[in-house]
């Protein structure tokens, strides 16, 4: 393997370890749920899914599942507009 390839996986591993480096503008993403796949859509900050409870909430399991998973990959700006989030503080009062 020649130098500059080896200073590449170096700098890509370097990355890695820098999650917060990366923010997610928008993204489609197949959920396979229990019952069905749904759709999930992250674009600008704003969610969607397919699911019948984002419907009447506009959040759910499977857009809270993907903002774990994503954690500092989400803009700062974005994550305080979780919807797990706003669930868990609004539980808290």
């Amino acid at each position: 393997m020649d130098s500059a390839m080896i200073g590449k996986i170096q700098k890509a591993k370097e990355y890695a370890e820098q999650p917060e480096r990366m923010q997610f503008v928008s993204f489609k993403v197949d959920f396979e749920g229990e019952n069905s796949t749904h759709q999930v859509i992250f674009n600008e900050g704003n969610w969607e899914c397919g699911c019948s409870f984002f419907k009447s909430r506009g959040f759910c399991s499977h857009t809270m599942a993907l903002q774990r998973v994503l954690g500092k990959m989400l803009t700062a700006h974005n994550k305080e507009e979780m919807p797990e989030q706003k669930v868990v503080e609004a539980s808290a009062e």
